[in-house]
């Protein structure tokens, strides 16, 4: 180890030029995002709540009368029947996420000398330094408001809401006003959407000490103040919000910045810091800017600083919901794929480090989603496939949980593994904590009925067939995009019946168990790779970014070197063959997950590398989609963090695996507080020379542990520390 520490935040010497650059701040409910412009800081206003009305129609499409003559046709060999089974609607997107506003401070020209901004990880807070002034923000976990602080001497400035950010729809109705108040004064904008009701609101109070306020329409002037803080919240709505109560809980708060911190800081800190990744890398590189630190690709110092944003970004954007594509952030209205939660690949990628990097805060973002959702998901099953239970849609925009999302390239609504999917981090939570939460519970039974009512057609050896079947978002070679058998959906459906069947034990178990063992084993093609489909005749489409086939790897642990090597082979070759397709950053980081359950270090290393030498990360450290930082979006970045883990660590509720994917590149180093889902905290620390894991059980249980040496049982005795030594290659 060096003696320095991991660097907890990022800075840039120079503004953001453009919003995908902004520092960002957020609790999971309000984000913002700091510009920073010497001569007129600005901060970009969001809230999970802000979808724009697009006249979508959100009811599932009825097809459950004629599923069993789709199911007919597919059995018979019709490989394009899929292919009209709609109600005949085009292609609909969920309701487009959006910005509010931007909170502008105009201040008089200085030249901008001594610019400085950072971001601290550990607290959330935003600051910016440039010629004697000084300015913070941050969003409150406590308070849920969006929290500025200016100070300096004289300060003069010029503040108002503004509304035009970049691909604003021109018939918004924009209402702007302010009033002075013993504080300093109350500023509010009203955002209609046009055509309807709905509108967004944003309260904004200003607290000034020293010095005058003056009301400039639509803003405010002050002069030679002292400091100025400003609290802002916004509301999505229907009809008029109540400005004047909104504001009188504003001013209800803490009058202090400090006070605010504090009670912010205490929730935001001990989440940030629970785990740690330390890469020993080189004290000059881990005291660079992040705009240069991620030129030098293959930087243990750009790891670690990516890991720690990752969390960091992971945390501020969950609370309300979990992530959107793009977290919690845009600064522009026609934000791409709507910045849905797109619940078929990034939202679990998005979340994959949420129990082993110990923040179950994320994975309560994601239970409020899920159960919020749950009679959306009742009514999908019964208006498609006319079933009881539940079956997830592959779009949200948090609103609603209906499948409308689909045409016929992309039968979404055909996809019956999502609630599989989504679940699965729940119960990753409860194993992890040792508690079966009744919620998940309950959910679990509702899918479990569903592919009681759903799984009735079988093949000529007796197995289940499932029927139709989608692998997202791909289509064999030789057939339409609906077929028969995928491997995610077999998978899901044998994880969903028998996690089903662990937490209700008794007739149910039984009968949910028997319906598991039914399901047709997992296909190996020609080329010895696991086929994505596992139906005879439907051959493989290897370019693809989607990894749905491997869905047994990585995140179940259906197919493993350890219990089934035969089928890891399979599922080896078959990642061997896949091919990146469009350069999709969820895809490259999916492959590293996979490769790393498959302990394969070096093909971990090349999903890496492509992503570190595809351009894909802003100098907010927030990602985009594709390389070259081209469309802004939270996959890479909140992804990472988790495969950094699983290439030192991973676990089963009663197997944990040591180093079983580790690059060469990284031959030091330690990663802190991880948890394990058999309930145990570990710290691993390793060298060229060997490793040391230092396990603290919460629980007494015996696990079967992996290493490069080979298995060893341990018995884990809650309250007692064990220390295991073992070599690193």
């Amino acid at each position: 180890m060096t003696a320095s520490a991991p660097v907890h935040g990022t800075w840039e010497p120079h503004p953001a030029a453009r919003w995908e650059d902004a520092f960002l701040s957020g609790n999971g409910r309000h984000g913002a995002l700091v510009l920073g412009d010497p001569h007129a800081e600005r901060v970009v206003v969001t809230h999970h709540t802000l979808v724009r009305p697009n006249g979508r129609d959100p009811r599932p499409p009825q097809l459950a009368a004629a599923l069993p003559g789709l199911q007919d046709r597919l059995l018979a060999g019709d490989t394009r029947a899929a292919e009209d089974f709609t109600d005949g609607r085009p292609l609909q997107w969920v309701q487009p996420f959006h910005p509010a506003f931007q909170v502008r401070l105009a201040r008089p020209g200085d030249g901008g000398h001594d610019y400085r901004r950072d971001v601290d990880f550990t607290t959330g807070v935003v600051s910016t330094t440039c010629a004697g002034w000084a300015g913070r923000v941050f969003v409150s976990r406590a308070d849920d408001v969006i929290v500025q602080q200016v100070t300096g001497p004289g300060l003069t400035l010029d503040i108002d809401l503004d509304p035009r950010l970049p691909g604003a729809p021109a018939r918004l109705g924009i209402g702007h006003g302010a009033v002075l108040t013993p504080e300093g004064a109350l500023l509010s904008l009203r955002v209609r959407y046009p055509g309807g009701d709905r509108a967004c609101t944003g309260v904004t109070q200003v607290t000034v000490t020293g010095g005058t306020t003056t009301l400039v329409p639509p803003g405010v002037r002050i002069q030679d103040a002292r400091s100025v803080l400003l609290l802002t919240r916004v509301h999505r709505h229907t009809g008029e919000l109540d400005v004047v109560a909104e504001g009188r809980a504003l001013r209800d708060l803490p009058t202090e910045y400090d006070e605010l911190l504090d009670r912010h800081v205490a929730l935001h800190r001990t989440a940030y810091e629970r785990v740690t990744l330390d890469l020993a890398a080189d004290p000059a590189e881990r005291a660079l800017p992040g705009s240069e630190l991620l030129a030098r690709l293959r930087s243990a110092a750009l790891l670690e600083r990516l890991f720690a944003a990752g969390r960091y970004h992971l945390l501020s954007a969950a609370g309300l919901f979990p992530p959107r594509l793009t977290g919690l952030w845009t600064g522009d209205w026609n934000t791409a794929w709507s910045g849905a939660f797109t619940n078929d690949a990034n939202l679990n990628l998005q979340t994959a480090s949420a129990a082993a990097a110990a923040l179950p805060e994320v994975t309560e973002a994601l239970a409020n989603l899920v159960h919020r959702q749950l009679p959306d998901w009742r009514d999908n099953a019964r208006a498609i496939f006319g079933t009881r239970g539940a079956v997830a849609p592959a779009h949200t925009d948090g609103e609603s949980g209906h499948s409308y999302h689909y045409n016929r390239e992309y039968p979404l609504h055909l996809w019956t593994a999502g609630a599989d999917w989504l679940l699965k981090p729940l119960v990753d939570h409860d194993e992890t904590h040792g508690t079966r939460d009744p919620r998940t519970a309950a959910a679990l039974a509702e899918v479990a009925l569903f592919y009681e009512d759903f799984l009735t057609r079988t093949d000529e050896n007796g197995h289940l067939v499932v029927v139709p079947s989608y692998s997202p978002e791909n289509r064999p070679a030789n057939a339409g995009w609906g077929t028969i058998n995928a491997a995610m959906d077999l998978s899901a459906a044998r994880h969903a019946l028998r996690t089903a069947a662990a937490y209700h034990p008794g007739p149910d178990a039984d009968r949910w168990n028997a319906l598991a063992d039914r399901l047709p084993p997992h296909r190996v093609n020609e080329d010895g790779a696991l086929a994505e489909w596992a139906w005879p005749g439907l051959a493989d489409s290897y370019d693809h970014r989607h990894l749905s086939h491997l869905y047994g790897v990585w995140p179940l642990d259906e197919i493993t070197p350890y219990d089934s090597p035969r089928l890891a082979a399979a599922a080896h070759r078959a990642l061997e063959l896949r091919g990146a397709e469009n350069d999709s950053a969820h895809g490259h980081l999916h492959h590293a997950l996979v490769a790393a359950r498959l302990r394969d270090a070096d093909r971990v290393a090349h999903a890496l590398g492509q992503v570190l030498d595809g351009d894909f990360f802003h100098a907010s450290l927030m990602s985009a989609h594709y390389p070259k930082r081209d469309v802004y979006n939270a996959d890479a970045a909140h992804t990472l963090p988790a495969v950094l883990i699983e290439m030192l660590v991973q676990s089963t509720p009663d197997r944990l695996v040591l180093l079983p994917a580790l690059p060469a590149a990284y031959p030091e180093g330690a990663l802190r507080g991880v948890r394990t889902r058999f309930g145990a905290e570990l710290d691993l620390t390793w060298t060229r020379d060997g490793a040391t894991a230092v396990i603290r059980p919460g629980r007494t249980h015996r696990v079967e542990l992996r290493t490069s040496s080979g298995a060893a049982s341990l018995h884990l005795v809650a309250g007692e520390d064990h220390v295991i030594t073992l070599r690193t290659w």
